[in-house]
């Protein structure tokens, strides 16, 4: 137990730039997700082309690939990036790209006999969008978000490759200076903390929402 406590400042350390990563990842990609599910739904040729081969891009290519070439890559055509930012475009650009495939699916699923049944009721666009279609499309996508959610947790570990010290840099740290596991299974019960936090409060918004039927 002493040992424990001596490392846990560390790794408490490392892993609230997890959750720096985590939580502005998500602030920023899911409004970005929700504007280019948009696009990718728009009648505007080029616009839809465009973002379509960039979800197709960033779905298709690995997010470590991504951090290693904004940090690495694109200094070479004059655009670097601290390590922080770095990882933070890289994340917000795959994020945004899984994100709006996710509401481009929940706006396909909405049909669009409600539209012409707010038109009747003579609700304006806006409120169609505020009192019909948004709270039908958070249901028919909040299962797929959280997923997404989850695998944020976990993909934030991956910032360790840039020199970022996050949690499990700080676990690897110690034990290669220890050579003890015991800093590695601390990590894995802090992750699975966290994802533990995370899926509770997801199934509190599924149940939130789960009136809507």
């Amino acid at each position: 137990m002493k040992y424990v406590m001596e490392i846990l400042p560390s790794l408490f350390s490392g892993a609230g730039m997890t959750l720096q990563i985590f939580f502005e990842t998500l602030i920023f990609s899911l409004p970005l997700g929700i504007l280019v599910s948009f696009g990718l739904s728009s009648r505007f040729a080029p616009l839809k082309w465009l973002l379509n081969f960039y979800v197709w891009l960033m779905r298709g290519t690995p997010l470590l690939l991504q951090l290693i070439f904004v940090f690495y890559g694109l200094p070479i055509v004059g655009l670097t990036f601290p390590r922080y930012m770095a990882a933070l475009v890289a994340f917000v650009l795959n994020y945004t790209a899984y994100f709006a495939e996710i509401f481009r699916g929940g706006n396909q699923a909405i049909d669009r006999g409600q539209f012409e049944a707010a038109k009747v009721l003579q609700l304006t666009y806006g409120q169609t969008l505020r009192k019909i279609v948004i709270p039908q499309v958070i249901k028919i996508v909040l299962p797929s978000i959280g997923n997404e959610v989850i695998n944020l947790v976990k993909d934030s570990s991956l910032v360790y490759v840039i020199g970022l010290g996050d949690l499990l840099r700080a676990g690897n740290l110690a034990t290669a200076r220890d050579v003890t596991l015991v800093p590695l299974v601390l990590v894995a019960l802090i992750y699975l903390l966290l994802i533990g936090l995370c899926t509770l409060l997801l199934r509190q918004l599924e149940k939130y929402y789960s009136y809507y039927r």
